[in-house]
């Protein structure tokens, strides 16, 4: 993938943030869009080498607007200083996990699994954790996984890794206070993530870099997705 292209287009809008400037230059964003496009296309081929169930899906089914909604934002900049990708065989807005890339000059990143889960299915992902302990503690706590995606809720803000975005401050209602492993029944979302360098996506070698990472966390994600499910 072409990120020089890329990332020369998105620090131009970072620094220029405004419609008159975006549509000055219209064509260097079509040119950007259309590399990441291409890139995340490639992507979804690879991933599909090992996760299937995303084989049917195309750019267009998985790419974010770059225009933001800034109604409810204070920062009322029109576009967006990233491209982002999400992975994900029942779409972009489901509740089953998927993979997700993001390119940003500074802060690039990898990351897969499930986000803003309802108290329901949270409720049920916490009772599988307790039920099928070691098979989650397989998936959580093997060398591989920690190493690039850690514990939850110990990343630091600077930090190059992360697993769970939210967490409750205490034991969720109904859950003994005492488990072992409380660490995972606090957490709000089951969504681990790796920042990488800004050179990570270029060349053709950074497909295989991706699905390095991706294929560490996917046995987490399959496991939530497994419970997940039942109620889509």
């Amino acid at each position: 993938m072409n990120t020089q292209l890329i990332y020369r287009f998105l620090r131009q809008v970072a620094r220029h943030n405004n419609r008159e400037w975006f549509h000055a230059h219209k064509t260097e964003y079509d040119a950007a869009w259309a590399e990441f496009c291409r890139g995340v296309n490639q992507a979804i081929a690879r991933i599909a080498e090992f996760d299937p169930s995303v084989a049917h899906l195309t750019a267009k089914d998985v790419t974010y607007r770059f225009y933001r909604d800034t109604r409810f934002s204070s920062d009322k900049s029109p576009y967006k200083r990233h491209f982002g990708a999400y992975i994900c065989a029942h779409g972009k807005k489901a509740m089953h996990g998927g993979y997700y890339i993001h390119l940003e000059p500074g802060n690039c990143m990898v990351a897969c699994g499930n986000y803003w889960l309802p108290t329901q299915i949270l409720t049920a992902c916490r009772n599988e954790i307790m039920a099928n302990e070691d098979e989650w503690l397989r998936c959580v706590q093997n060398p591989q996984f920690l190493s690039l995606f850690g514990e939850p809720g110990i990343q630091m803000a600077d930090s190059d890794k992360g697993f769970g975005i939210e967490m409750l401050k205490t034991c969720p209602s109904g859950f003994p206070k005492d488990y072992r492993h409380i660490a995972y029944l606090r957490m709000k979302d089951y969504c681990c993530w790796h920042i990488v360098p800004d050179d990570f996506y270029e060349g053709e070698e950074w497909l295989e870099r991706m699905a390095d990472i991706m294929q560490v966390a996917k046995p987490m994600m399959d496991f939530m997705n497994a419970v997940i499910d039942d109620y889509e």
